[in-house]
């Protein structure tokens, strides 16, 4: 792989700096980019016409208050007819590819910037004390703190991905930056930037990798813990037991894009002589209803596009470890397939194409199989 180093504070300032130099050279017509709102207690998503503008906005925030993948859905979902640069952090970019797939974001005039992520700071806690969050997430930013939030103490995606152009701060020289153009279309835009050649960047290489390590060990770790706690329909159960069916859960994720969801729709507003017949049935009956059949089909929904993300968990109202359980579902679902989420625009999702007995190898327990290789990779 190569990059070219370019002179800047951090990655904040080089994003600013290259949306800025981008949208004066004609490259952009508009930049989607997260900035802190005047309350000083959260960030929201900005899209930008005038270049000056940027120098309020935040790249790479402490928290996801918003999905960008979703933030993007909502602007562009029917196409934009302009040209918009987005800066997403890694998974947020996997969240587009995969919408993208699917068919439900079109990508042909967005232009993606991802850089390296520290992970984010739980959004409740950054609610309760945004300057306690600010301070966390230097240190995150530093690298002498964990990620605050639990699902990205795992996050083994943290760096280049699917986007046009990454921004790579770990293993660098203070004050430098590695802009990585990662399709064709970003090395057009460095070019037409001039940002200069590109050539080895093996020092930010060797550290992405080293930390790759690391957290392939911790997601296997919490992976196995969580297989303890939660695995069978009874501690699983167990584990969702404090759901009171406010669906936050499924309204922030960037994957769930049905316009009526089933367990929102008519066909679950049952007359009080069903529930009736069902305390009768059973000695009692739960409401709100369905609260555990709600997380078993949104898993069965999207666990072959999940990235991890954990906008579901930061929604939780309960604390339910919802973005874990998802994330471990998702890691036996997709290595069916030797499928990852939002991987290559170009690799199908599995279920939109067919191969005859496709999974006529497995002989061990779905959660160890891994699918042959070639499977999954050509659609």
């Amino acid at each position: 792989m190569k990059g070219i180093n370019l002179k800047s504070d951090d990655a904040n300032a080089a994003a600013r700096g290259l949306l800025a130099r981008g949208m004066e050279a004609g490259l952009w017509d508009a930049a989607l980019v997260p900035a802190r709102v005047p309350a000083g207690d959260s960030y929201a998503w900005l899209l930008l016409r005038d270049a000056a503008a940027l120098e309020r906005t935040t790249p790479l925030p402490p928290v996801m208050s918003v999905s960008g993948a979703r933030a993007l859905y909502k602007l562009a979902r029917h196409g934009t007819a302009r040209r918009v640069v987005a800066v997403l952090r890694p998974c947020e970019v996997r969240a587009a590819v995969e919408l993208y797939k699917r068919e439900q974001l079109p990508l042909d005039d967005i232009f993606l910037i991802s850089m390296d992520c520290p992970g984010a700071v739980p959004l409740k806690d950054y609610v309760e004390d945004p300057e306690a969050g600010e301070e966390l997430f230097g240190k995150m930013l530093a690298g002498v703190e964990e990620p605050g939030r639990e699902i990205c103490r795992s996050c083994d995606h943290f760096s280049h991905t699917a986007s046009d152009l990454h921004l790579g701060t770990l293993g660098v020289p203070e004050g430098n930056v590695v802009v990585v153009p990662a399709s064709a279309a970003g090395e057009a835009a460095a070019e037409k930037l001039g940002l200069g050649d590109a050539g080895p960047v093996a020092e930010w290489e060797a550290e992405v990798e080293k930390r790759n390590a690391s957290r392939r060990e911790a997601k296997e770790e919490a992976h196995r813990a969580l297989r303890e706690e939660a695995a069978g329909p009874e501690r699983l159960a167990a584990t969702l037991g404090r759901c009171i069916g406010c669906h936050g859960c499924r309204s922030v994720c960037p994957i769930c894009f049905c316009r009526q969801c089933y367990f929102e729709s008519e066909a679950l507003k049952v007359p009080a002589a069903n529930v009736f017949a069902r305390a009768e049935r059973k000695g009692a009956a739960r409401l709100p209803a369905d609260t555990f059949l709600f997380h078993l089909g949104r898993m069965a929904h999207i666990s072959l596009s999940c990235v991890s993300c954990g906008a579901c968990e930061d929604a939780c109202p309960v604390q339910i470890p919802v973005a874990q359980l998802f994330g471990l579902v998702a890691a036996n679902t997709q290595s069916l397939f030797d499928y990852e989420a939002g991987r290559d625009r170009a690799e199908a999702v599995p279920t939109t194409y067919y191969r005859e007995e496709e999974l006529a190898y497995l002989s061990e327990p779905y959660v160890e199989a891994r699918a042959p290789e070639g499977v999954g990779a050509d659609g």
